[in-house]
Parts: structure tokens; C-alpha cells; sequence
């Protein structure tokens, strides 16, 4: 072991009775440290470069970096430490510590310390080291993923002395992630690089696995075999973190197609009615919820992250309100007449996209997530958004409540006994009429808050709805007509499948490949996973 490291070992390690009292130190209290560097010869350089790491003061880090540079002058009239920078004809000066200003020298007023390789070397390790015993835990576990993307073995003596005073965990599993990079990468006996290799194996990452293949080719005898079995275990742990990563997305992409299926569903259900403007509805609310941030915008600032829970009554509200006009306007002039009805809810589609680009125009407008959507985090190897994971919640909220709706409450038994017998539920006094108009305006209501979630993970324009009209209705069909617990059913189903399909179909393909499924199995069952007698199966 060189002296070099020998004595960055030992200042290290003596680090646990020097650096609490320097901790709190202040920049006069390390000046004289600073200073003692114009001192000496190279080796008492080195010395003091050793001193100043032995702090644990990242306030030493400027200087200790100017050094290398070339940039570190002391002036000759008091010894006086200072970075220095071409100004004129002479230099300006800049306090090492605080980084702020002192003045001008002349040329002949100040003198460079001069360093060597050696030195550079050591100034190299002495600030990988600093930052490794920083007082902040992130700038040690930065400084440790540093080491472990440049797997340095020079940092080994470094980290060994950080994990000795480690007492951060996750701080800790970094560093040894670190040091067992650089192990592999040294000239270290087989007995370290087989613990380096399990340390390796234990991360399960796709890091580790090319780390590991990048040295594979270069180990020999138990080392080498060890390693071609971490790399095999490693792509079992990415497999199989995949395969749950791929469920995640498509339970996220299967809440989705239920805030869009689930109001047609209900409208399906009941009234047979083949809904066109569906989509539109979704659309609407994804629209009420960019009106509401730009008024937050405008006006209150401060509610930004309250604007979804300003904007979902909102969207209930006028989404349902428009639903049941369209009922009351135009499709129950046409019930028992379903060519008719998709026919004229597809003309209502155009006409309402229509409406909305004279009123917003044709372009994608900016809907922001608030602080509590944004962002997202790790479980093991997954990465879960918080905006997907919410949405998921979300979904599952609306589909218990409109299940308590439906069977908690005088509405919802009204519309269970039209789904099962019009004429009789007609004739024990229900009015049929206005269940119609309430049932559509419910469901569209509900894809008016499905149109909230959705600006939260798609473009807000016109043919948002477009985009999932298809799918709603495959999940429709595929669940049961009218079945709720079908419809949660269908679109998680399909969510994952598609999902699991893409990586190999690719997503149009895949598509088509599940259009093809839901066709023959509608073929064995054409009343869906889950039948319900309703208007539309009567004979």
C-alpha cells in the first residue's frame, strides 16, 4: 500500500475523535489548515491535503479542488491562502472557505502551489473520500454511486474507512454496493471478489448484471463461475420484476378503461343503448378540469393543489346534465331502435367535439398534476407514479359508490327492476321514462369524473374520448352487459393482457390480438363473463 493511501487510511480512521469538533467549525477555524498548504514540500503538501479530508468539512472540498487545478495561490506578504483567476494584469482573489470575493494581487504579489501526479492522485481520492464522509447522508450515498459507476479500486481504503463510521443503512447498502464494484475491478484476491460478486448478485439489478459482464471475461477459476451464476440469478430477479412491473401497468391502464366503461356499462345495461358520444362525455370532463385549474390559476393560486376535488363534483355535474338532455332530446325518441341510436349518438359525438374546438380550439390544452400526484417511487424494481397509483384508488372509490348507489338506495332499485323487467317495474308504478334519463345522465356523470383522471395522464383535446370508446366497449361486452362486477372484471383482464401482449406484439397488434380474443369468446358466451337479464337479452 502506497504512503499515500496509508495516510488517508489512518486520518480516516482517526476521523471518529477529530471530525466532531471540527463538524461545526467555522471557516476562520479552518483557515489555518488552508494555510498550512503553502507550506513545505510536496510530501507536507500531501500531508495537509490528508489533515483537510481528516475534517469531514465539505467546506475544504473548493480549495482542495482549486489545488488540483492549478488555481490555488498563496500571497507572499502573509501566507495567506486564496483560489485565484486571471483579472487583467494581475489576479482576482477568492476566499477558498467562503467563496466570496478578497480583491486583486499583482503577478508578483502572490505564488502558486505547485503539485505533481502524485499528488493529483492523492487530491483525486482525498475529495472521493470527503464526500463520502460528508455530513449530509445524500451527498455520501451520491458520492458512493459515483464510486460504483466508476468502480475506482483506489476508493476502496475510502470506503472501508466511511463504512466504519457509516450509520446511515441505506447510505451503507450503497457504499457496499460501491466498494464491492471496485473490488471486482482491482487485483484483490478470490476470497474478496466472491463476497464483491455476492454483494453484486444480492442488488438484482440490470446494473449490477452488466457490471458483472463487463468483468466476467476477465475472472478466472470460482470467481468467474460465481459470476455466471449471479448473472443467471440476476435475470431471473429482472424476470420476474418485469412480469410484476407489466400486472402494475396493466391494472394501471385496466383502472382506466374502467372510469370509461363503467358509466357505459350502466347506460348499456339499462336503456340497450349504443352510446357513441361516450367518449365525449369523457372528454367534457377532462375539459371542466382544465376550466378549473385556469380560474385557480388566475385567481387562487394557493388551491392549485385542490383543484381535482373542485373539479369532480364540476364534472358530475355538467357531464350529467348534458347526458340526460341528450336523453330527453334525442334518444328516447328512439329506443328499440339501436341502428338509429348509434347512428345519432355518433352525430352528437361530432357535434360536441365540434363545440369544443370552436370553444378551446384543436390544440392539446395543459392540465397540471398537483404536488400530491407528482412524482414517483420504488417497491423493489418497480417504478410506481403516483398520478397511475391514484387513478387506481380513484377507480376502485367510484366503482364501491356507485355499487352502494345502486344497492343502498330507492334509485338504484328502481333501475336494478327496469334492468330486469321494464314492463313489470312500469307497472308496479315505477316511472320508467325518468329512470332512462337519470340512468343515462348517471353514467355519463361518472364518465365526466372518468375525464378528471384521464387529464391527469393523456392530452386534453377533442378526440380524447375517441381514443377509448373502442376499448370501453370491448370491456362491456367482454365483462357482461350491464354487470358491474363484469366490467371490473373485463377491464382489469384487458389491461394486463394488453400489456403483457405489447412488448412482442407491439401496442396495435396487440390490440388486434385482443379484439380477435374477445370475438371468439363471444362466440361461446355471447352474454359476456358475467350475464345479466336485461332490456337488451329480452326476447
Amino acid at each position: 500500500m502506497s504512503f499515500s493511501r496509508s495516510l488517508l487510511l489512518f486520518l480516516f480512521l482517526a476521523m471518529g475523535l477529530t471530525a466532531p469538533a471540527l463538524a461545526q467549525s467555522d471557516p476562520e477555524a479552518l483557515r489555518p489548515l488552508i494555510n498550512e498548504l503553502a507550506k513545505g514540500k510536496y510530501d507536507d503538501t500531501q500531508k495537509q491535503i490528508g489533515a483537510l479530508v481528516a475534517t469531514g468539512d465539505p467546506a475544504v472540498a473548493p480549495a482542495l479542488e482549486a489545488l488540483g487545478d492549478g488555481d490555488l495561490y498563496f500571497r507572499k506578504s502573509d501566507g495567506m491562502v486564496f483560489i485565484a483567476s486571471k483579472a487583467g494584469k494581475g489576479y482576482a482573489l477568492t476566499d477558498p472557505l467562503t467563496l466570496e470575493s478578497a480583491g486583486e494581487a499583482g503577478r508578483r504579489d502572490v505564488k502558486k502551489i505547485k503539485v505533481n501526479n502524485k499528488l493529483r492522485r492523492v487530491l483525486r481520492s482525498a475529495l472521493g473520500s470527503l464526500t463520502l464522509m460528508a455530513p449530509d447522508p445524500a451527498v455520501r450515498k451520491q458520492a458512493a454511486e459515483a464510486v460504483f459507476k466508476s468502480r475506482d479500486p483506489d476508493s476502496i481504503e475510502a470506503l472501508d474507512a466511511a463504512l466504519a463510521a457509516e450509520t446511515d443503512d441505506s447510505v451503507r447498502t450503497v457504499m457496499e454496493q460501491a466498494r464491492a464494484a471496485a473490488v471486482l475491478n482491482s487485483d484483490l484476491g478470490d476470497e474478496d471478489k466472491l463476497a464483491a460478486v455476492e454483494v453484486l448478485a444480492s442488488m438484482g439489478t440490470r446494473q449490477a448484471m452488466s457490471l458483472l459482464l463487463s468483468v466476467q471475461s476477465s475472472l478466472e477459476g470460482p470467481v468467474r463461475d460465481a459470476t455466471a451464476a449471479a448473472v443467471t440469478k440476476i435475470e431471473k430477479s429482472i424476470a420476474a420484476w418485469d412480469a410484476a412491473q407489466n400486472i402494475w401497468y396493466g391494472l394501471s391502464l385496466g383502472s382506466v378503461l374502467l372510469l370509461a366503461a363503467i358509466g357505459l356499462a350502466i347506460t348499456f345495461g339499462v336503456m340497450g343503448v349504443i352510446n357513441m358520444a361516450h367518449g365525449e362525455m369523457v372528454m367534457i370532463g377532462a375539459y371542466v378540469t382544465f376550466v378549473v385549474q385556469e380560474m385557480i390559476r388566475t385567481s387562487m393560486p394557493g388551491l392549485f393543489d385542490y383543484s381535482l376535488f373542485i373539479a369532480l363534483p364540476l364534472a358530475f355535474l355538467v357531464s350529467g346534465a348534458i347526458g340526460v338532455a341528450i336523453e330527453r332530446g334525442v334518444i328516447r325518441w328512439l329506443y328499440g331502435r339501436p341502428l338509429e341510436t348509434l347512428l345519432a349518438t355518433w352525430g352528437i359525438s361530432l357535434i360536441l367535439q365540434q363545440a369544443v374546438r370552436s370553444l378551446f380550439g384543436p390544440t392539446n390544452r395543459e392540465v397540471g398534476n398537483p404536488d400530491w400526484m407528482s412524482g414517483a417511487f420504488e417497491v423493489g424494481q418497480m417504478t410506481i407514479t403516483y398520478n397511475r397509483m391514484w387513478i387506481i384508488v380513484f377507480a376502485m372509490l367510484v366503482f364501491a359508490g356507485l355499487m352502494l348507489v345502486l344497492k343502498k338506495t330507492p334509485f338504484g332499485l328502481y333501475t336494478r327492476a327496469v334492468t330486469q323487467n321494464r314492463r313489470m317495474a312500469a307497472s308496479m308504478g315505477i316511472r320508467t321514462p325518468w329512470v332512462d334519463a337519470l340512468t343515462f345522465g348517471l353514467g355519463s356523470g361518472i364518465a365526466g369524473i372518468a375525464g378528471v383522471a384521464l387529464s391527469q395522464i393523456d392530452n386534453v383535446s377533442p378526440n380524447l374520448g375517441q381514443g377509448y370508446i373502442i376499448d370501453s366497449f370491448m370491456v362491456v361486452v367482454f365483462g357482461g352487459v350491464g354487470n358491474l362486477w363484469g366490467t371490473l372484471v373485463g377491464a382489469m383482464t384487458l389491461g394486463v393482457v394488453n400489456k403483457f401482449l405489447e412488448p412482442y406484439a407491439g401496442a396495435v397488434l396487440g390490440k388486434i390480438l385482443v379484439l380477435v380474443f374477445i370475438i371468439l369468446f363471444i362466440q361461446k358466451r355471447p352474454r359476456g363473463l358475467f350475464a345479466l337479464k336485461g332490456r337488451a337479452v329480452e326476447a
